[in-house]
């Protein structure tokens, strides 16, 4: 019987987990990246990490600032040589997308990558609209979580 083949990762996703604890997220949009042959390389294996990453607005485009691809080099007898880059990356949204990102960012909201998604040929990465949460706002947050447990954790035993 033939064993079917598993992708190196299920979902197909990186996540920015952080995103959800630091900010309170709103609308959400999906945007293409310009990406070069090694950068996709890395983001088909899920060698991303968005963590502490942000969107900017310059000169009518969007940027994605800060977000670590792990590219593999092409050195004889070291199949595991990586170096990381974090350089600026420009996002593909429509202008009338970038417009009201804009006028929403001079509001007071910020512009976080929540999750980049590979769809068949495309790499798409989720922005969302998000303002900072307070030391209170997050210690309630981890409290929530732990009486969910808790709860979680009775029910399975009882």
């Amino acid at each position: 019987m033939a064993q079917k083949k598993r992708s190196k990762q299920a979902s197909g996703a990186v996540l920015n987990r952080r995103a959800r604890f630091d900010y309170e997220l709103g609308d959400e949009l999906e945007a293409g990246l310009v990406l070069t042959g090694p950068e996709v390389r890395a983001a088909r294996d899920g060698h991303v990490q968005l963590k502490g990453s942000f969107v900017t607005i310059r000169n009518g485009e969007l940027w994605l600032n800060n977000a670590s691809f792990s590219l593999r080099l092409n050195k004889k007898g070291d199949p595991t040589a990586r170096t990381i880059d974090t350089s600026p990356r420009k996002l593909l949204a429509s202008r009338k997308e970038i417009n009201a990102l804009e006028a929403k960012k001079q509001q007071g909201s910020n512009i976080i990558p929540t999750r980049m998604l590979t769809k068949k040929n495309h790499i798409k990465l989720v922005i969302a609209l998000g303002k900072g949460k307070k030391n209170y706002d997050k210690r309630e947050t981890l409290k929530r979580r732990d009486q969910n447990r808790e709860a979680q954790r009775a029910i399975k035993n009882s």
